[in-house]
């Protein structure tokens, strides 16, 4: 009788092994749906969300913050230095090219002229002497010449105590007040990038600043800093948006320009600076004012699209699954342009078919919202989010 008892402790129970075997056989169904996902042919639940996949435009944009400014300005500043005397001008005044902006004491570049026009007669006085006696006249010639110089650079110092504009435009700003001292450029040429009257003049803002700055307001244009990636994908012509910030629902169509091959680096952060001329400058547009910009760079029209939530991508591969009839079924698709919200797709799927959207979850419960990015809708400005990641701050639209 006790070895009976023994031998039957030693056995597990047939009931023991059935409860243990259901167990792992339901362990097994749960792991292999939760990491096989839908297939084909299984039956969607009440929580199913989808939406309907559509035909019209899909664009990519990229965008950036930026600020107004003159695309034709210039930094006048004295050739001769002195004492300022006299500052014509004030902020916001109109100026002619030519017009007499300011004046530094002109007295010493006037005694300064004296001296080499006497230093000039004395020479011409000797070469006519070496002449009447018939003796060598080599070194009085180029005693001459030189004296011929220096009478030419004291004028040109004389006229340089006169600062004029050197362009058409509207003065920006007046660096410098009567009685103050001004240094002068020492050259009232045209070469090494300065201007007549030795002003500093580009067709963009330079960021130096001279006596008085003047800048055309009639021609404004926007300069912005596009991350490393997204400049990439610029070039010149392309169509984009400006937005205002101090002008309220303000919006501009613009082009880009150009897109400097130097990089900027602050703070470890690489970002190319861009120039888009504006198709036209809005009413209270002023220099300096902050803007946001959206620059297209890729666009088809009539395309068969998806919101970005609804595909699954795996390496090469691209997946979405179309709900029909209650019933889900995965299928393999071809992609085109990728779209800030949505995606193009060239093959697998027609306008109208429902898509499953993916949810998100949290290892804290169930689904945040049911969508990606705000849960919005394929097809619609805001819904969903590019799959990797999209360019920061960019606006997916797709028309219908």
């Amino acid at each position: 009788m006790l070895a009976a008892r023994l031998e039957s402790l030693r056995r597990p129970s047939t009931a023991i092994n059935a409860v243990l075997g259901l167990l792992l056989a339901g362990g097994a169904f749960w792991a292999y749906e939760t990491l096989s996902g839908p297939e084909s042919g299984a039956a969607v639940n009440a929580s199913t969300r989808s939406v309907p996949v559509q035909q019209g435009t899909v664009t990519a944009t990229v965008t950036a913050d930026g600020s107004l400014e003159s695309a034709n300005s210039a930094s006048a500043s004295f050739v001769t230095g002195g004492t300022v005397t006299t500052v014509s001008v004030r902020v916001g005044d109109k100026v002619k090219k030519g017009q007499a902006l300011a004046k530094v004491d002109p007295a010493p570049a006037q005694r300064i002229l004296a001296a080499a026009e006497a230093d000039l007669d004395a020479a011409q006085d000797a070469l006519k002497r070496a002449e009447e006696v018939g003796s060598d006249t080599s070194s009085s010639q180029n005693a001459v010449t030189q004296a011929q110089l220096a009478v030419d650079e004291a004028r040109a110092g004389v006229d340089g105590t006169v600062l004029e504009a050197p362009m058409a435009g509207t003065v920006v700003a007046v660096n410098g007040t009567v009685g103050s001292s001004s240094s002068g450029t020492g050259s009232s040429s045209n070469g090494g990038g300065q201007a007549q009257g030795g002003a500093q003049g580009s067709a963009a803002s330079s960021g130096d600043s001279g006596f008085i700055d003047i800048a055309d307001l009639t021609e404004l244009q926007v300069r912005a800093a596009f991350s490393e990636a997204d400049a990439t994908k610029l070039k010149e012509k392309q169509a984009a948006t400006v937005t205002w910030n101090a002008l309220s629902g303000t919006r501009q169509s613009a082009k880009v320009v150009a897109v400097d091959p130097q990089a900027t680096t602050a703070g470890n952060v690489v970002t190319y600076a861009v120039t888009l001329s504006l198709d036209e400058v809005p009413a209270g547009a002023k220099p300096g004012q902050t803007v946001s910009v959206s620059v297209v760079t890729g666009e088809v029209a009539d395309a068969v699209y998806v919101n970005a939530a609804a595909l699954t991508t795996v390496g090469n591969r691209h997946t979405v699954t179309v709900l029909a009839d209650g019933i889900q079924e995965t299928r393999p698709v071809e992609i085109g342009l990728e779209g800030d919200q949505t995606m193009q797709v060239t093959s697998g799927l027609s306008p109208g078919e429902q898509v499953v959207l993916r949810t998100t979850t949290t290892t804290g419960g169930g689904p945040q919202g049911g969508f990606p990015a705000g849960g919005g809708f394929g097809g619609l400005t805001g819904g969903g989010a590019r799959p990797g990641g999209g360019p920061q701050g960019g606006a997916g639209r797709a028309g219908q």
